[in-house]
């Protein structure tokens, strides 16, 4: 369970689940992924190519093998935390899913 709790006056015990905005952190330097471009280099580090032709409306990387892909919204904007978690998902051990 996530949250704060909070202690009321009348001895009333709420657990507050504050939904803030997500980042994605590069664990090495902790620094937050702010653009694509920054996110298209430390997926290179990591194997994962850039995937040229398909959807116009989409960015896709692919490592090899066995055949694994991200995709991404081409708008930076629409990038959110499904894609965020998709993406700790397939590099555990370099990128994560933070709280801001």
């Amino acid at each position: 369970m996530a949250g704060v709790w909070v202690f009321r006056p009348n001895a009333v015990i709420n657990l507050e689940n504050h939904r803030g905005k997500k980042a994605l952190v590069h664990l090495e330097t902790g620094k937050i992924v702010s653009s694509y471009t920054s996110l298209e280099q430390i997926l290179k580090q990591f194997g994962w190519e850039r995937s040229n032709g398909g959807d116009l409306d989409f960015l896709q990387f692919h490592k090899p093998p066995p055949i694994d892909l991200i995709s991404l919204p081409r708008d930076f904007a629409r990038f959110g935390s499904v894609q965020m978690f998709d993406i700790a998902l397939k590099c555990p051990n370099n990128l994560d899913v933070r709280d801001m």
